[in-house]
């Protein structure tokens, strides 16, 4: 059997055991070793040992978990509470007015910590159960806290987009830059269907009562802007030493730290317990990538060595597939794949194969990179799995799974139609990063 076949052997193992449920850092370290050493002898042990320092060592990697530390330290701020109850007082008087403080809380909550985890809890346990209150549609409820809290893994600084860069070959600032139309994009989405299903059925979502509305113009204005300032300042001044090229992400994501830091001081919400409880799941989130990610480099690494990347490319150019066409399928292998597994295994294993094809064909990277992004976003909406439900009822247990689901169902086709708006315009992903690095 030649090396490059053997390869293919390889992958094909690696998807049963996955999807057998075996733990996946520790799948991929045997299968690479065992395979690397029947085809590549003594080498493969070298080969293991230069991947895994080389991963620990990349520096841009650090943004991880600095990145998460930031997000893990502002979910204790209290921020987000005093912001959602500004936005509902201030449209609390139209139908829907709790969705569109979700989505707008949510929005700006993901901009500003990158975990999908995170903002699913928070936003759900402020808004579930005012909306359950409030006699909400359940359905539409849930659709709307999983949907808003899953641009976490889309907006800057998304933890995804931080490995996302080094796998895909591309910088992580111009990623940036290229997310933050699609996540206002999909953002959009999502508020034009909420309002419209409660425009032509206003029962959907009820106004808030008048007794709770009798405040004044100045204290909604206020908690408007102690809730919107500090988060926005954080982001403007993380993303914009990013994108600005004045700081590295792992530079912008330690002045994300220090920003995080003091607004929680500020607030009153930066205690002992609070800190270690970010510090430790900090810790444990950024463990789990990162031993993913050497793992996965390792395997990469054994699969290039046998060549059979190349193999791949030749053979599919030979086959004259269209560009857009293989671009779908890459597009549907990882929706696929998104129900079982991680976004980390799909963004450092599982898209790499193809990047050898991609770069042959001259496709724009950047913009792929942005399609990727938002597909693997629409699988946390995706039963069977949908991750995003899981998180949402463990906050809101009231919630019966089966509604969480049905309120997801349309948001995961606005994603769709996000994707398809991307891949037909791609200037929505290319207009931002063309105009600050011409």
């Amino acid at each position: 059997m030649s090396l490059e076949v053997l390869g293919l052997v390889l992958i094909g193992i690696l998807f049963i055991v996955i999807l057998a449920g075996f733990p996946i850092s520790f799948t991929l370290i045997f299968l690479a070793t065992a395979f690397g050493y029947y085809g590549l002898g003594e080498r493969v042990f070298y080969l293991m040992t230069y991947q895994y320092f080389n991963s620990m060592m990349e520096t841009v990697l650090a943004a991880v978990a600095l990145f998460t530390f930031m997000g893990y330290v502002l979910e204790n701020s209290g921020l987000m509470g005093r912001l959602f109850h500004a936005i509902q007082l201030a449209f609390g008087r139209r139908h829907g007015s709790l969705y569109i403080a979700t989505i707008f809380t949510a929005t700006l909550f993901a901009a500003a910590t990158g975990i999908v985890g995170a903002s699913v809890a928070i936003i759900g346990l402020m808004a579930g159960p005012i909306m359950q209150k409030r006699g909400y549609d359940t359905a539409l409820s849930a659709g709307t806290i999983t949907a808003g809290g899953t641009l976490g893994i889309l907006l800057p600084p998304s933890v995804m987009l931080v490995v996302m860069g080094p796998s895909f070959q591309v910088s992580i600032a111009r990623l940036y830059a290229a997310t933050i139309l699609p996540g206002l994009l999909l953002s959009t989405l999502y508020l034009g269907y909420t309002l419209g299903r409660t425009w032509f059925r206003p029962q959907l979502g009820p106004p808030l009562p008048a007794e709770e509305l009798n405040v004044s113009a100045s204290y909604i204005l206020k908690e408007l802007l102690i809730g919107f300032t500090p988060p926005a300042f954080l982001i403007l001044l993380t993303l914009g030493a990013i994108i600005s090229g004045w700081a590295t992400p792992t530079e912008g994501a330690a002045l994300g730290c220090a920003g995080a830091l003091a607004i929680a001081a500020s607030s009153g919400k930066l205690t002992f317990a609070s800190l270690k409880d970010a510090t430790f799941r900090t810790a444990q989130t950024t463990a789990m990538v990162m031993i993913l990610l050497a793992a996965s480099n390792f395997m990469g690494a054994v699969f290039s060595a046998f060549g059979t990347p190349k193999f791949l490319a030749d053979t599919i150019l030979a086959w004259n597939i269209p560009p857009g066409m293989l671009i779908i399928s890459i597009l549907a292998i990882c929706f696929i794949l998104g129900w079982p597994l991680e976004w980390v295994p799909i963004v450092v294993i599982i898209v790499p194969i193809f990047l050898p094809l991609l770069q042959a064909l001259n496709i724009d990277m950047i913009w792929f990179s942005v399609l990727v992004a938002v597909t693997l976003q629409t699988c946390w909406l995706s039963p069977p799995v949908a991750l995003s439900a899981y998180y949402l009822k463990a906050v809101v247990p009231s919630w019966e799974l089966w509604d969480i689901y049905r309120g997801m169902m349309p948001f995961m086709i606005l994603q769709w139609a996000g994707v398809v708006l991307i891949y037909i315009f791609p200037e929505i992903a290319l207009f931002l990063p063309n105009l600050w690095y011409k």
